[in-house]
């Protein structure tokens, strides 16, 4: 059995991006020598993410390939003509998503209108959420509002240049609070 993983930066006020997709805050942020990236990548077999988040990782890689080394599914239900480097999914994300972690290691890529079904199903099993030391006052948010509360098991914390990584996963139990 795979799982379903969370791997990505925020501002430390919670956006992914700026209202129009910006990511210059998150480039503009000093990452240090060394990062978790590599490592986390290795572990990967599929990544999942919406449309306007492959779109934006496709424009920050000068549009060359995304990923080559996974499987891509970009999920879209206005996007019809094929992509070069992912498959278009338009069915639903938690069954599809489910029937991945079955036998791979799927990172889910974003954006939060993705994450937000899948955190109201339970599925995402581990959290590395790099903290940006700028505050963007709007934008995308990582968390939509939902029906999901949980509480999650503390792994570690990771310095990264000004970058501060948070590493969670799923309790085995939940109960009421």
């Amino acid at each position: 059995m795979g799982k379903v993983i969370f791997y990505g930066a925020i501002s430390l006020d919670g956006y992914l991006a700026g209202l129009e997709d910006q990511l210059d805050w998150l480039f503009q942020t000093d990452t240090g020598v060394a990062t978790t990236y590599e490592a986390f990548f290795a572990t990967i077999d599929t990544t999942v993410m919406g449309r306007k988040t492959y779109q934006e990782a496709k424009k920050l890689m000068d549009e060359g390939p995304l990923y080559p080394e996974t499987t891509n599914y970009v999920f879209s239900h206005t996007r019809k003509d094929p992509l070069p480097d992912a498959t278009l999914v338009a069915s639903d994300p938690v069954a599809f998503v489910s029937a991945l972690k079955q036998e791979k290691n799927v990172w889910v890529v974003g954006g939060g209108s993705l994450l937000k079904p899948l955190l109201e199903a339970d599925l995402i099993d581990e959290w590395f959420i790099q903290i940006a030391p700028v505050l963007l006052g709007e934008g995308k948010p990582l968390f939509e509002a939902g029906d999901y509360a949980r509480r999650l098991t503390f792994v570690e914390t990771k310095q990264m240049g000004e970058l501060t990584e948070l590493h969670y996963v799923r309790k085995a139990e939940q109960t009421s609070e």
